[in-house]
């Protein structure tokens, strides 16, 4: 007897365990696991400075398939695999239980939508949001990151809204900007890295995504904090396509931050991903300024940390004096196991002269 879990014919992942031995698998199991999830968060951002944080993460907190991100009073769950949607409702009353004491008053469910991803001029996606308890979710949430105000998409964003994985290299990225004057930051989503690099001093920051809602959001994020968004640049471009004409005009940047999607959503996909980072990173070192710092990132979990360093060697940045001064992976709120090396997927580069 190996264990009991929840079975699902359609997922690449047959059967999550959620029991490691002989027992009755039922939502008072599941709760309970919710909760020592939750618990383990009751210490964590007590200042107030930060008020969005992963409060169960899948896995990596022994609750396989189920994901839970707070913006300050809601709570977004996120599923991954039907068998785990099945049991959602049984579900609501231990979320409410574990959630409400801790000040969440709406819990919502992040669906999948049925309408085009979020890209320049597609048609506008379906809501991906729906009740589960309390009162209605705001399609968007402004919550606070190191006391850095960002809005959070809830109804069309990505993921549960926003990258909160990424929050401890915001905080880097806005302390490596003082003094810095021109930050490019590529595949900028809602703009974390770009409203980090502006309160940290950068004068001019250029945010290039594909998609032009995100960049309005960004803008909001920005006049919140302060900061008035003409003084910097939000291109909707390919970011490939940008760093070409970047480099073919001698545009140079002090700092360069590449976050993109996951290119390889599969172990096939891993060599085509490797060539495609490679690609990515020589482009990116094209336009940096000859004392400038580069942060590379990347969420592909099958790619590991020594695989994507070698994306980022002399040969392909065309440079020979780069050193890694640091590389890092998800933050506390983000736990893994030892045996689950694919919940390790984020690795944040940083290299300088």
């Amino acid at each position: 007897m190996l264990g009991v879990g929840l079975y699902d014919a359609e997922s690449p992942i047959a059967v999550r365990l959620y029991l490691p031995a002989r027992g009755v698998l039922d939502e008072r199991v599941v709760g309970a696991s919710i909760e020592r999830a939750v618990r383990r968060r009751d210490g964590m951002f007590v200042d107030g400075v930060t008020t969005a944080l992963r409060l169960c993460n899948g896995e990596g907190d022994r609750v396989p398939g189920l994901v839970i991100d707070r913006y300050a009073d809601v709570a977004v769950v996120r599923t991954d695999g039907g068998a785990m949607d099945l049991w959602l409702e049984r579900l609501v009353p231990s979320l409410k239980r574990v959630l409400a004491p801790r000040g969440i008053g709406t819990i919502v469910h992040r669906t999948t939508s049925s309408g085009p991803p979020l890209s320049g001029g597609a048609p506008e996606p379906s809501r991906k949001i729906r009740p589960l308890w309390g009162r209605a979710a705001p399609d968007t949430i402004d919550v606070l990151e190191n006391r850095m105000t960002m809005e959070v998409d809830l109804a069309f964003g990505q993921k549960t809204g926003a990258f909160l994985d990424q929050r401890d290299n915001r905080a880097r990225v806005r302390e490596l900007c003082g003094g810095r004057a021109k930050v490019l930051n590529l595949f900028s989503y809602a703009g974390g890295f770009s409203l980090a690099a502006a309160l940290g001093g950068a004068s001019a920051v250029t945010s290039v995504d594909s998609a032009s809602r995100a960049h309005a959001c960004a803008q909001r994020s920005f006049r919140k904090n302060g900061l008035d968004p003409a003084a910097h640049a939000f291109v909707t471009a390919d970011a490939f396509t940008f760093l070409d004409s970047a480099h073919a005009r001698k545009e140079r940047f002090d700092v360069v931050v590449s976050d993109p999607p996951s290119f390889a959503p599969n172990e096939r996909s891993k060599k085509k991903a490797l060539s495609a980072y490679r690609r990515l990173h020589r482009s990116c070192a094209r336009v940096i300024a000859e004392q400038g710092v580069l942060c590379a990132s990347s969420c592909s979990s099958h790619v590991s940390l020594e695989e994507f360093l070698e994306t980022l060697d002399d040969a392909t940045l065309e440079r020979s004096h780069t050193t890694v001064r640091g590389a890092f992976g998800p933050p506390a709120d983000h736990p893994t196991l030892p045996a689950f090396p694919e919940g390790r997927y984020l690795k944040f580069v940083v290299l300088g002269p």
